[in-house]
């Protein structure tokens, strides 16, 4: 194992489709070790999802709490926990590490609720472990390269925000047949929270849209649907932004859009060009200067920025896409924990998203939520 971060996991065990990402994620780069799991809340599945994972037996646990304490104080404890649960456990889990000084790097949305994202977030400020949210689509090179062009003013002041993620498989009310775990608890608000696309896939869009523009949320207007009779949380939104300094958005996320699987889309405009960016051809990047003809950038082509060749690892040609933006973050945050244990700051270059972020995300849906009960009225994030 070497010098490799030792690495906790709680949940992502048997048939969870997240867990396996962040286990792949972690791999890539060799900077992590997986020791030690609560995988399931389930103490049975726990141990045969450990088992599979070739973890030694001591180190499979049945609780999260029992896994934090134990890895605290044995020798070679581990050094960082993945949190990969539904949202509802996103809170008492990390609380649980970060209490013990061990670094969490967990996925998104922050927390299902405001007040469990206000009290993470003060838990994390209290801490002395890191904490990573792995909102991993600011992995990406070119999302990278995207937000250097628009901090080095390339496009001017910026005005305009137009962000879309749209995908399709909620079309159906497949959470009421059984068969599909992740469309069970991703429309149940007890664990989801009360956004239902805004949550899950709401909360990537507005984080992109922020991460590249670095602009700050003002105010929004929101007009939420449940399209799918008996769903108890959104399934599609359309929100209008409206940013300090003057600038204007738009965001649509729907799980009901047949013909779309995943395409998150991001454009944005400023007073000198415009930048636009998609999921699924995630290598390209199109600039347009005013005036001038469409440019297309590519990940290792001649307009490629240092930025994203630091955060590539194929030639140009071939192609990188969810995975290593996922271990995009998984390797900032190896960085930044090897500068911790050094006793050293963390690199200037090192990018990740926070918890801060990710409480900006849940004030973000829960203003969703506020704004559309109100028959879409303009609403500040609280």
């Amino acid at each position: 194992m070497g010098d490799r971060i030792k690495l906790g996991m709680v949940g992502g065990g048997k048939d969870a489709f997240i867990g396996a990402v962040h286990r792949i994620a972690a791999r890539i780069d060799g900077e992590y070790e997986l020791v030690a799991g609560a995988l399931s809340s389930t103490p049975e599945k726990a141990r045969e999802s450990g088992e599979a994972l070739g973890l030694a037996p001591s180190r499979i646990y049945g609780d999260f709490r029992e896994m934090a304490i134990r890895e605290n104080r044995i020798k070679d404890g581990i050094d960082a926990v993945a949190i990969v649960t539904p949202n509802h456990m996103h809170y008492p889990v990390a609380r649980e590490f970060l209490r013990r000084g061990i670094h969490v790097i967990c996925d998104k949305p922050l927390t299902a609720t405001l007040p469990d994202a206000r009290k993470l977030a003060k838990v994390a400020a209290e801490s002395d472990a890191l904490f990573v949210l792995t909102h991993n689509y600011t992995g990406y090179p070119m999302v990278r390269q995207a937000r250097e062009m628009v901090a080095n003013g390339e496009l001017g002041a910026i005005r305009v925000v137009q962000v879309e993620y749209p995908q399709d498989w909620l079309t159906e009310a497949v959470e009421q047949t059984g068969t599909n775990k992740q469309s069970e608890w991703r429309t149940d608000p007890a664990r989801s929270g009360a956004g239902g696309s805004t949550g899950d896939i709401g909360t990537h869009a507005f984080n992109l849209a922020n991460f590249v523009s670095g602009l700050e949320l003002e105010a929004l207007a929101a007009d939420l649907q449940s399209f799918v009779p008996g769903r108890r949380v959104d399934d599609n939104g359309h929100i209008l932004l409206r940013y300090r300094g003057g600038a204007r958005g738009m965001l649509w996320c729907s799980q009901v859009a047949p013909g779309n699987e995943n395409a998150l889309r991001l454009r944005v405009y400023g007073e000198k060009g415009g930048l636009e960016w998609a999921q699924e051809d995630p290598n390209y990047l199109w600039f347009t200067p005013f005036g001038e003809p469409k440019r297309l950038l590519t990940r290792a082509g001649a307009g490629a920025r240092d930025v994203a060749g630091r955060v590539s690892r194929t030639p140009g040609g071939h192609p990188e896409g969810y995975l290593e933006g996922f271990a995009n973050i998984y390797a900032e945050a190896a960085r930044a924990i090897r500068a911790k244990m050094a006793g050293e700051a963390c690199p200037a270059e090192v990018v990740f998203p926070t918890v801060e972020d990710g409480l900006a995300g849940v004030a973000f849906v829960d203003a969703c939520v506020r704004s559309s009960a109100r028959n879409a009225a303009w609403v500040k994030l609280a």
